[in-house]
């Protein structure tokens, strides 16, 4: 089976440094309130989970083989001996910030955990919101310190849905994909979340050595040194995760582990770009709710915008995705009669946010050669039209107006009608 590789190269498997990421060790006698920890971890982006240990005893040696960025100490199970081990942390490893928690208020051990070294006293039960803001401040205390600063905090994702099959949302994921990944400042990935008939690595002419259904069998073990290797990365600067290659893999990837895979990526890239399947699936609709955008693929005809109403109707009543979908319009300006823009607007209830012009012919051809749209034909029109797209999404501004007005002078070659 496949997996046997998989396990091999977990084995082979080192640590790295990790830019943007507070790399944690935890020590906590006490089950419950460990795995309560390791929970809340779990939910944030910024953070990897580097060690963890049952016995104060032990902790310091995990200290010194790990060197995280922070150590966290559940005070409770014998305070006192706590309070020693925060001192003796730093000893070994004077550049980690140390965190505590405790069930107790009691004034007496917040003074002497604080005299003792810990950056900042948590209550037990420990609350998600307590957490994040502590951790934001040992990341701001550190990147002042170093005296630099990331241009983005975390990773913007962009889910790409369809309205139905064939609208070409894959092939608008895919070039947004390699569209971002044309900026050498971004590292970006693309995950095939269409686990049944996904065809993201046909595009990229890829053969993946692992899939999305290895890495979630395996998330449990995984660093970020691992990951980076269990993708295949493109000549353009995308990293691929493709689709399971058996149907029967499919039921591997849970979305509990779907979750884990993603908060994995979002702490190893800038950018990453969900393809969704058309069946709203549970995973699916994990990837749209993790989304900061979720692009709406539609064309101007009476089928597509009728399911478009029908899905902008189920996410408006999701707190979670109402205001993140933005309807892009593809194939626009295609000769057969297409809906006006204007009528598409009326019937959607809500602006188009983009519009990606017809080019058949390209289009064929990239998809028949498994080229993107920036290496075949990086000046044709459609190309243009998902680059500026993906500076859109990024909030990129062209300070030139000029060059800006030339850029997009495709828009006014189709009249709205």
């Amino acid at each position: 089976m496949r997996f046997f590789a998989y396990r091999q190269l977990l084995t082979a498997s080192h640590r790295f440094a990790m830019p943007n990421v507070l790399r944690i060790a935890i020590v906590d006698p006490n089950d419950a309130t460990r795995e309560n920890l390791k929970s809340v971890l779990l939910g944030f982006d910024t953070v990897w989970l580097e060690a963890e240990c049952s016995r104060y005893a032990f902790f310091v040696d995990v200290v010194d083989q790990t060197n995280p960025d922070i150590a966290f100490i559940a005070m409770d199970s014998d305070p006192q001996r706590a309070v020693k081990l925060i001192h003796e942390t730093l000893q070994k490893a004077p550049h980690s910030t140390v965190l505590v928690s405790s069930t107790s208020t009691d004034g007496r051990l917040i003074l002497e955990s604080m005299r003792a070294g810990a950056k900042e006293f948590l209550t037990e039960p420990l609350k998600p919101e307590d957490l994040s803001a502590a951790l934001q401040r040992v990341k701001r205390q550190a990147t002042g310190a170093s005296g630099t600063s990331s241009r983005k905090e975390g990773c913007q994702v962009f889910a790409v849905a369809g309205a139905t099959g064939g609208v070409g949302s894959s092939s608008i994921a895919v070039n947004l994909a390699c569209a971002l990944a044309a900026d050498e400042s971004n590292s970006v990935v693309l995950v095939d979340l269409d686990v049944a008939l996904g065809d993201a690595d046909v595009f990229l002419d890829t053969i993946p050595e692992y899939t999305l259904a290895d890495i979630a069998q395996n998330v449990e073990r995984l660093d970020l040194t691992l990951l980076r290797k269990s993708l295949t990365v493109h000549s353009s600067g995308v990293h691929l995760l493709p689709r399971p290659l058996q149907l029967e893999d499919v039921r591997l990837i849970t979305p509990d582990k779907l979750q884990r895979v993603i908060g994995l990526l979002k702490t190893s890239f800038t950018h990453l770009v969900v393809d969704t399947s058309k069946s709203y699936s549970e995973l699916d609709m994990l990837a749209l709710r993790a989304a900061d955008d979720v692009l709406m693929v539609t064309q101007l005809d009476l089928p597509c915008l009728r399911n478009v109403v029908r899905l902008l109707a189920t996410f408006d009543e999701d707190d979670a995705l109402r205001e993140k979908v933005k309807v892009v319009v593809n194939r626009f300006g295609q000769d057969g009669g297409q809906i006006s823009l204007k009528k598409a607007r009326d019937t959607i209830g809500r602006d188009v946010f983009w519009q990606v012009p017809n080019d058949y012919r390209v289009m064929v051809e990239v998809r028949n050669n498994g080229v993107p749209l920036l290496q075949h034909a990086p000046k044709a029109v459609i190309t243009q039209s998902i680059g500026q797209l993906a500076d859109a999404l990024c909030g990129k501004k062209d300070d030139d107006a000029d060059r800006d007005s030339k850029s997009r002078r495709w828009l006014s070659l189709w009249p709205s009608r």
